[in-house]
C-alpha cells in the first residue's frame, strides 16, 4: 500500500499518541497535532512530524493544514481524536464550561473537516476518522455535556458521510469502550468540585470513589490499552471500504448491546442501581 499523508489530533497522549505511532509502523507519513508538543518526542523519533496545535484556535488549524499541504500537496487521512471531558450534574455545570466542551469535541473537528475537504474532493479520495465513544450512543449520570458532544459528533459524521460519499471520501466513527488513558484523570476532582456539595452529592461521591479506585489500579485496572483502538483506526485507514462504525475496547460491544436491547427505563435502572 502506498503511504498515506495523515493528520492525527490529540497526539500527545492516549489514543491519539498510539494511533500516530501505529500509522507510522504501517509506513504512512504522519503529522501529530497537540498543544503539548514536548510529549510527542516518540512520534518524532519514529519518523513522524509533531505540530503544535490548539484545536480551538483557528490560526493553529489553518497553519497545520497549510504546513502539510505545502510539504506534500495533499492530506489523505484526518483523524479527529482530540477531545475533553467534564463530569457534573446538568444543574450544576456552568454553560460556559459546556460551550468550551463543544468547541473542542464538535466544532474543532468540524472545522478541520472543512479545511481538508476541498483537496479530498478534488482528488476524489480520502478518509475522515472521527473518534467518538460508546458514550456517543449511551448516556450515564453526571456526564450530560460529554455525552451530548459525542452524540453530536456522531450525527455530524453520519450526515457528512452521506454528503461526501459521492466524492469517494470515507467517514468512519470510532467508538472506544473503556480505555486506560489519562483522559479521565481528573474525574473524581471534577465530580466533587462541580456536584460534590449540592443536591447531587450522593451520586457524585459514588462515581468519584469508582474513579479513584480505577486510578489506583492504573494499568492493572479494567479497560483496554489505547493500542487496540489505534490498530482499529489503522485498519479503517488502510481498508478499501471501511466500516462506518467500529466499537472497540473493553466492554464496548457489551454496553452498546445492553443499551440497544433494554428499554430506556430498564437501562436507567441498571446504571443508577449500580451506583446506589
Amino acid at each position: 500500500m502506498a503511504a498515506k499523508i495523515c493528520l492525527v489530533t490529540g497526539a500527545s497522549s492516549g489514543i491519539g499518541h498510539a494511533t500516530a505511532l501505529e500509522l507510522l509502523r504501517g509506513g504512512h507519513i504522519v503529522y501529530g497535532g497537540a498543544r503539548r508538543e514536548w510529549k510527542m518526542a516518540a512520534i518524532r523519533e519514529a519518523g513522524g512530524h509533531p505540530l503544535p496545535m490548539d484545536v480551538t484556535e483557528e490560526e493553529d488549524l489553518q497553519r497545520a493544514v497549510r504546513t502539510i499541504l505545502d510539504e506534500h500537496r495533499r492530506i489523505d487521512v484526518l483523524v479527529n481524536n482530540a477531545g475533553t471531558v467534564v463530569h457534573g450534574a446538568v444543574e450544576d455545570t456552568p454553560t460556559t464550561v459546556a460551550r468550551d466542551h463543544f468547541e473542542v469535541n464538535v466544532l474543532a473537528p468540524a472545522r478541520l473537516v472543512q479545511l481538508v475537504l476541498p483537496g479530498m474532493r478534488e482528488r476524489r479520495s480520502g478518509t475522515i476518522v472521527n473518534v467518538s465513544s460508546i458514550g456517543g450512543e449511551i448516556a450515564l449520570p453526571l456526564g450530560a455535556w460529554y455525552h451530548a458532544s459525542k452524540h453530536a459528533l456522531e450525527a455530524f459524521s453520519d450526515t457528512l458521510r452521506m454528503e461526501v460519499g459521492p466524492f469517494g471520501i470515507d467517514v468512519v466513527i470510532i467508538q472506544p469502550g473503556i480505555i486506560r488513558t489519562e483522559f479521565e484523570a481528573g474525574t473524581a476532582r471534577q465530580l466533587r468540585e462541580i456536584s460534590g456539595n449540592g443536591a447531587y452529592r450522593q451520586i457524585a461521591e459514588a462515581m468519584a470513589r469508582v474513579a479513584e479506585t480505577q486510578a489506583r489500579l492504573g494499568q492493572d485496572g479494567p479497560g483496554s490499552d489505547p493500542g487496540v483502538v489505534a490498530t482499529t483506526i489503522r485498519q479503517a485507514v488502510e481498508s478499501a471500504r471501511p466500516d462506518t462504525r467500529y466499537a472497540v475496547g473493553w466492554q464496548a460491544e457489551a454496553l452498546l448491546h445492553l443499551n440497544r436491547s433494554l428499554s430506556d427505563r430498564e437501562f436507567d435502572a441498571r446504571v443508577t442501581g449500580a451506583l446506589a
